[in-house]
């Protein structure tokens, strides 16, 4: 067995070339039946069940898992199980969405007749425009191509590209039409980067208590550096006796003093801070307490409540643990 590189790529540009066109000629086939389809699945009171043999199959699992992500609720059955007590799962109320190339495959068309007993309506993915699975169809969607990419026109190839973004595209009308937006698809995936970002708040990721650094205005400069040594934070916060921020004294703001030669032993807590320093609310996002220290160049923020009392310090250690940044 030789291998040829160059072989090797131009097959890799064919196989590209015929899905593109696999893809074009499905665009140029949409038509009212698409609608109607997701019509169909908007109005499901229970589930999109879909169903597919073989390659269909796995390309079902998948169309199922976008569309349960994007709002619509949705499983998949493998149809040789449900000829084996799985079709118990389906229910008059749900949408069954078939996938099959051929529309001929003989698991999948065993389980029509029962489906169309149910009452379940049926919407067929297929190339096989006349077979049994597209004359038990309420709703037929044709996925059709002109040949796969395979060479020897044979394993599933660009069918399997048509179906899955014939899928996408169902999926993405669905949730334009259901008033998806990214805080929805956020909560359906909470471990998620995205989730993270979005349902992640101030307070859930801030330090509180005793481990946020403060001390009062006429605290020595003595006290102030035990705080924050002892907080570890790079940072303190300086309130008055009701917990309001005063202003904050950093890493940063020790080394410049440092640096001009100023003399610290005698200095106090209010003759070196930043006044009126940038706070967070609790109740923000993490992300946004993120983008304030990016904006501004700093490592550390104080959390104040609605009351404008300090509650909470966080510093870009802390978002990174959180994998908000």
């Amino acid at each position: 067995m030789s291998f040829n590189p160059e072989q090797a790529l131009q097959l890799a540009r064919e196989t590209l070339d015929i899905e593109a066109a696999a893809l074009t000629g499905l665009k140029s086939r949409l038509d009212m039946r698409f609608a109607q389809a997701v019509q169909m699945m908007l109005n499901v009171q229970g589930r999109v069940v879909v169903t597919g043999m073989g390659k269909s199959g796995h390309i079902g699992s998948k169309i199922a898992a976008t569309l349960s992500s994007t709002g619509t609720p949705a499983m998949f059955v493998h149809p040789g199980e449900a000829s084996h007590g799985d079709l118990g799962m389906i229910k008059a109320i749900d949408v069954v969405l078939a996938i099959s190339n051929s529309g001929e495959s003989d698991e999948l068309v065993s389980i029509l007749p029962v489906l169309k007993r149910l009452g379940v309506p049926l919407i067929a993915m297929t190339g096989g425009m006349a077979s049994a699975l597209a004359k038990h169809a309420d709703v037929v969607l044709d996925s059709s191509v002109e040949k796969e990419a395979c060479p020897l026109n044979l394993a599933p190839t660009a069918s399997t590209t048509a179906q899955l973004a014939l899928g996408d595209a169902l999926a993405v009308a669905l949730l334009d039409a259901r008033g998806f937006k990214a805080e929805d698809f956020a909560r359906s995936h909470p471990g998620g980067s995205l989730g993270r970002r979005l349902l992640t708040h101030v307070s859930d990721v801030m330090r509180t208590g005793h481990d946020v650094p403060q001390v009062f205005a006429d605290a020595s400069f003595t006290e102030l550096m035990r705080e924050m040594s002892h907080k570890g934070l790079g940072a303190s916060a300086i309130v008055d006796a009701s917990q309001k921020v005063l202003g904050i004294f950093t890493d940063g703001d020790l080394r410049r003093l440092i640096e001009k030669g100023v003399d610290l032993r005698e200095l106090h807590a209010k003759e070196v801070m930043h006044a009126n320093p940038r706070t967070v609310k609790d109740e923000a996002l993490a992300v946004e307490a993120a983008e304030l220290m990016e904006q501004y160049k700093i490592t550390s923020v104080l959390v104040v409540n609605q009351a404008g009392i300090l509650c909470g310090a966080l510093n870009s250690n802390d978002l990174m643990r959180a994998k908000v940044i």
